[in-house]
């Protein structure tokens, strides 16, 4: 079937089985590359892109359910500002080892900080879990979260992070 969809601002015409993943349309019929593979569960949060605006497993995602829908994936976050600001905030923390999960990492991180400039701990405990990083970047992680937002970067028990 053919379906039209909207990703990172354009609007882009695919052929899929109605029940193909959002993942594997974004991977292997429109090349965007970013979005990862992890689990195909909705477990890991590898595959972690935009659904407007709230971050949402992709694979779990059917391109016949996506509707109208509009997807912001890792290749266009940056344009928005506060992507730009949590893209950087990785960059300036050096949060990446592997790498293979950041891009769902940005991702949810992104999606909070647009609902809540100033989040907890808590907050984004809560935010990020399901995101796992197999590099045990965590630490790294809610230091970019919180210089992306402004706040100092401590722990949850008040030492420098």
């Amino acid at each position: 079937m053919k379906y039209s969809v909207r990703v990172n601002g354009a609007v882009q015409a695919v052929e899929a089985d109605a029940d193909t993943p959002l993942l594997w349309v974004l991977r292997d019929k429109l090349h965007l590359k970013g979005t990862k593979f992890g689990c195909g569960t909705g477990m890991c949060g590898a595959c972690t892109v935009h659904l407007n605006g709230a971050a949402t497993r992709s694979c779990l995602i059917s391109i016949a359910s996506l509707g109208s829908g509009v997807v912001t994936t890792i290749e266009g976050i940056g344009k928005t500002p506060v992507g730009k600001k949590v893209q950087q905030a990785w960059l300036d923390i050096d949060v990446v080892q592997c790498g293979y999960c950041q891009a769902g990492q940005i991702m949810s991180a992104t999606a909070l900080l647009t609902k809540n400039i100033k989040p907890s701990d808590a907050d984004i405990d809560r935010a990020m879990a399901g995101n796992i990083c197999r590099c045990a970047t965590y630490s790294r992680i809610r230091s970019a979260i919180k210089l992306a937002a402004g706040l100092p970067m401590t722990d949850s028990r008040g030492a420098d992070a």
